[in-house]
């Protein structure tokens, strides 16, 4: 059993339960960009960053180095909500892998000076590309220099590129480096790849393109005890974001944060446990609506109206409709037996 030492972040969407990881990095977020600082020597780079993933935290890297290098500060620029939900047709915006405050828990682990959080709306999204650079960039952030990923766009109808940013290099006086695609198992890292191995169960390999497994936090809600029945009570979570990206249907082997009763002030215990995850409908007993919830290993603790974190390691199986619940409570005896066999080899 693992155990880490926890801090309450505050503000979390509608909720302030959520229990994160303690992060001494002091990184500062903004989320007023009329009331910033001014950055010294500033390093910066510019995206939304969804998931965190490998191929962003090779930018945080560099970074980090070249702020290092020449004694500024390194600065994120991110955007809320994520670019696509205000430009793309709803039926189009795609789910996200991160909520923004679960991005501000991964970024602060890149132990970056400032993270500054820029609202997202479609008249910014119609200021040309000259005037981003100009009236944006330059003039909030005085860059010294500006990291960028080779794919990044910029301004309307994404005319903006690295191109234009190395053209204007001369006349504001910053340096433009560029990061190359970051391959992994000869697939080039993006998010766009990462949500749909998530969509389609594949978590194992969508959590080596991210570096960490791919997880969701939400509050423990009363379900209709179908699993306490069958003798695998279970955790039913309910998301605070309905554009969090959820797995596919089925059985995983996951692993759950759960809060401690030990507190002092702000500061959380916490215990993390192995886990069967099941996201699905119950069809064995005609469910329609989905559902995610979790039988923990070794756990008969109170807790509803808890924060909890599910981390998804390893698909087990599709849900399905089986003809008796006795058929399905062999099942899930096989499903425990087999998560705790990978995650025994995992560990």
């Amino acid at each position: 059993m693992q155990c880490y030492y926890f801090l309450r972040l505050s503000g979390y969407l509608r909720s302030k339960k959520l229990i994160l990881r303690l992060n001494l990095t002091g990184m500062l977020v903004h989320r007023n960009i009329q009331e910033l600082p001014f950055f010294e020597r500033a390093v910066i780079t510019i995206g939304a960053f969804d998931g965190v993933h490998y191929g962003h935290r090779q930018i945080f890297h560099q970074l980090k180095e070249e702020s290092a290098r020449c004694g500024g500060e390194s600065v994120i620029i991110t955007f809320e909500p994520h670019p696509r939900q205000i430009l793309s047709p709803e039926s189009k915006a795609p789910k996200t892998l991160t909520t923004l405050e679960e991005k501000i828990y991964l970024l602060k682990e890149q132990q970056i000076d400032h993270l500054v959080i820029v609202p997202f709306t479609r008249p910014f999204s119609e200021i040309s590309a000259t005037a981003y650079i100009s009236d944006f960039l330059v003039r909030k952030f005085h860059p010294h220099i500006i990291i960028t990923g080779y794919d990044h766009r910029f301004g309307h109808n994404r005319e903006g590129d690295i191109c234009l940013l190395r053209d204007m290099e001369g006349k504001y006086d910053f340096h433009v480096m560029e990061i190359p695609p970051q391959i992994l198992h000869d697939i080039t890292v993006s998010s766009t790849k990462i949500r749909k191995h998530i969509e389609t169960g594949e978590v194992k390999l969508a959590n080596e393109l991210l570096g960490y497994p791919y997880f969701v936090s939400g509050e423990v809600i009363h379900g209709d005890q179908r699993g306490r029945e069958l003798g695998f009570p279970t955790a039913n979570i309910r998301l605070h974001d309905r554009n969090k990206l959820i797995p596919a249907e089925g059985v995983y082997a996951s692993k759950v944060t759960v809060p401690s009763p030990v507190s002092l002030k702000d500061k959380y215990f916490v215990k993390t446990f192995n886990g069967a995850a099941n996201i699905g409908k119950l069809p064995t007993f005609g469910g329609k609506d989905l559902r995610i919830e979790v039988n923990i290993f070794d756990f008969d603790e109170n807790i509803y109206g808890k924060e909890i974190q599910l981390s998804f390691y390893d698909f087990i199986r599709p849900d399905k409709k089986f003809d008796t619940p006795r058929e399905l409570q062999r099942a899930i005896s096989e499903d425990v037996r087999e998560i705790k066999e990978r995650l025994r080899c995992q560990s």
